[in-house]
């Protein structure tokens, strides 16, 4: 067990909040570590190209935008921010998630940390909701990561 105030510390922490929470069926279970190298490459090339594609229409829409608050602007620039560092987390967590280590969960996992930052940015209950359902999946499969 790592201690509480450390990176692995914090991650054990919470997931004593989802060890609560029902468990998956084995089979579930080895669904889920079966897909999630391709989940994470596929999303993470997605979200790469949906980001750059952002950018640019941040930067067309941008003068307009204003009108409606630079806070809108802001949020939504940081948003675009964030799912590209998700995204690019994805991708690096593709060959470690294949190869069923522990570095390539944890990659995935801060993904998912910095998905549920950009969804309470943005207000977006659905998002809280889909970024903690893929918590608890995370958290369902984390022992086969060695």
């Amino acid at each position: 067990m790592a201690a509480k105030n450390t990176i692995d510390g914090y991650i054990d922490s919470v997931g004593d909040y989802f060890k609560k929470l029902p468990e998956l069926p084995r089979g579930g279970r080895e669904f889920f570590v079966m897909v999630l190298p391709w989940i994470a490459l596929i999303f993470g090339i997605l979200g790469v190209l949906s980001a750059i594609s952002s950018f640019g229409l941040f930067s067309y829409f941008a003068p307009g935008m204003y009108w409606g608050g630079a806070d809108v602007v802001g949020r939504g620039m940081l948003s675009v921010v964030l799912a590209l560092v998700s995204s690019v987390l994805l991708l690096m967590a593709f060959k470690g998630t294949k190869e069923k280590k522990a570095q390539g969960w944890k990659l995935f996992y801060y993904s998912e940390v910095v998905m549920l930052v950009s969804n309470i940015i943005l207000f977006s209950v659905g998002g809280i909701i889909m970024t903690l359902l893929g918590f608890y999946i995370l958290y369902q499969i984390r022992s086969y990561y060695k």
